[in-house]
């Protein structure tokens, strides 16, 4: 059914001479309820339409009450103040979530696929709190752009190239036992990563043959290519146990690596093109003009590097995938990188280049610092995860020992407050890993949204064993008025297809962990407020409408973000 956004922008754009999406983008939500549900501000208009914006004002008000489908409308200034009728919007809202992807979505993207680029740890190395960042806003993304009509092909680019593996066969070849890493994988090759580190400051000769063996890794000698091959399998088997814990997964894994046969043809087409000019002995492509320095494409001495692989990465996600947007979600540093790819890709004529994007996001700090692998300084992500598990467990013994499934539950909490706590931050800004923050189950958090579902189940279990139903979308139209706090519940429920195409627009899943937030928020005021299952028969019809929708809404919201919704806690 069409917003009351969409019947006022129906009703002026002709005469506003604006197209309807322009007036409905103009339209605001007043600060203070008592001033209407909708403002429409005028002042925009009086250049095209040479009048004041109080005439226009005036103007629009008399065609939206001729109209007849609106409470009243009101002049204020260059203002139109329009009221809603408040049943016929929750009439309307009860339709449309029936299918809660409806209330959402209105399949934009249909017929577009999208290769989105996330996680993409380094084999042999942590899945540390740092990855965190990349890979949750990646798996919202990943399923808000399903939601929006894109058929998306999610990968985990992992970092399983380069000259680290000449180090870990050198360190693992000196220092390592294979049981121990067998047992901790990653943890283990981690270790000796940092030893290598440690004792080349001593012994500087140390570099010297990590390169060596990485030449032999990329001529195929079987002893690196044994080790290398075990290292990415080893270390798999540890990521696969920390993606399970968050609920991500992948269309494919395809690392670095799998492109090494492929950036030939990338050098060779660049060089046709005339693209490619020497500088300093190495090959590049010059992006002066764009203000931009060199892309390096190969270096001096004959090697590819990362900007050669990317470009092969982004021809196969287009060639081969089908994938017509690019989408990386990858740390802010990397922004040079991405906007030099995305040149080169438009100068070799490819025209989806401009539906490329970077999806950058701020730094993981630990208590205010920096992370470093090389120096140690790591947080593993998983032991993050079952303390926080841990957490929920302990809190649920303490308040609600009988719970049926509490260690399923007490994991999806635990798991959903570390997930929860770093989605509900704009991703540009820095996020500083403190566990007190992390795993405080009280205020704006995954366990207080978690909490609030649960709530809403309660009730509507409470009400199914009473025998009563709720009102169907006609019955509410012609229900008694509504009070404050059930208005606010169902004004805030209406908006849901704006937070959600706000957040697949800006590619930013903290404006639906607020959507969510305000929404518990004005579900427990409603809760509070108005007597659900002792209200008199009609009241009560409609507040049950209210409480399933309301947890229809929250657990579509909390699966958008990559959160469980426990039905008990």
């Amino acid at each position: 059914m069409k917003s009351q956004k969409e019947i006022i922008a129906d009703a002026l754009y002709e005469y506003l001479g604006v197209s309807q999406d322009e007036v409905t983008a103009t339209l605001e939500y007043p600060p203070q309820p008592e001033l209407g549900d909708l403002a429409l501000p005028c002042f925009r208009f009086a250049k095209t339409l040479r009048t004041s914006p109080q005439s226009i004002a005036a103007e629009a008000a008399d065609r939206l009450q001729q109209s007849g489908q609106f409470e009243a409308v009101e002049v204020a200034g260059g203002f139109v103040n329009v009221h809603v009728r408040r049943n016929k919007v929750t009439s309307s809202l009860l339709s449309d979530a029936a299918v809660p992807e409806h209330l959402f979505s209105k399949q934009r993207h249909s017929g577009h696929t999208a290769a989105v680029d996330y996680s993409s740890p380094n084999i042999a190395k942590p899945f540390g709190v740092g990855h965190l960042r990349s890979t949750m806003i990646g798996q919202a993304i990943v399923r808000m752009l399903r939601a929006d009509g894109f058929t998306v092909e999610g990968i985990n680019h992992l970092g399983d190239w380069g000259t680290q593996f000449g180090k870990n066969i050198v360190a693992f070849r000196r220092w390592g036992d294979e049981n121990a890493v067998r047992k901790t994988p990653v943890k283990e090759l981690y270790q000796l990563y940092v030893r290598f580190h440690e004792e080349a400051k001593q012994h500087p000769e140390l570099d010297e043959e990590a390169r060596l063996w990485f030449k032999k890794l990329e001529e195929g000698d079987e002893e690196a290519t044994g080790l290398w091959n075990w290292f990415i399998e080893e270390s798999l088997k540890s990521f696969r146990q920390t993606y399970r814990l968050l609920g991500v997964d992948f269309d494919h894994f395809l690392g670095e690596s799998f492109y090494n046969d492929k950036m030939d043809a990338v050098v060779e087409e660049l060089r046709e093109q005339h693209l490619l000019v020497e500088s300093d002995g190495a090959e590049v492509v010059d992006l002066s003009q764009y203000n931009m320095p060199p892309c390096i494409i190969r270096k001096s001495d004959g090697a590819t590097i990362y900007a050669t692989r990317d470009l092969a990465a982004a021809l196969y996600r287009h060639d081969v995938l089908g994938a017509d947007h690019l989408i990386y979600v990858v740390g802010s540093e990397q922004k040079l990188h991405f906007a030099q790819i995305f040149k080169v890709l438009e100068l070799m004529g490819r025209e989806w280049a401009s539906n490329s994007q970077h999806v950058s996001f701020g730094m993981m700090k630990y208590n205010g610092e920096k992370m470093s692998t090389r120096r140690g300084k790591i947080i593993y992500l998983e032991d993050v995860l079952q303390r926080s598990i841990s957490e929920a467990l302990k809190i649920i013994e303490e308040k609600n020992p009988s719970l049926e499934n509490k260690e399923q539950v007490a994991e999806d909490v635990g798991v959903g407050a570390v997930i929860f706590n770093d989605l509900k931050t704009y991703r540009i800004h820095d996020a500083d890993f403190r566990y007190e923050d992390v795993l405080n189950f009280d205020g704006e958090t995954g366990p207080y949204v978690q909490y609030t579902h649960a709530r809403a189940c309660s009730v509507l279990r409470k009400a199914e064993a009473a025998g009563y139903t709720s009102a169907t979308a006609a019955a509410a139209e012609g229900a008694a008025p509504l009070i404050d706090s059930e208005w606010a519940l169902v004004h805030h429920l209406s908006q849901a297809n704006e937070f959600f195409e706000r957040a697949v627009d800006g590619m930013d899943p903290s404006i639906m962990a607020r959507f969510v937030l305000d929404l518990c928020h004005r579900f427990n005021r409603f809760y509070h407020d108005a007597p659900i299952l002792t209200a008199q028969p009609e009241i009560r019809a409609v507040r049950i409408a209210l409480t399933e929708t309301s947890q229809r809404v929250i657990e579509y919201a909390l699966y958008l973000l990559g959160l469980k919704s426990p039905r008990q806690m």
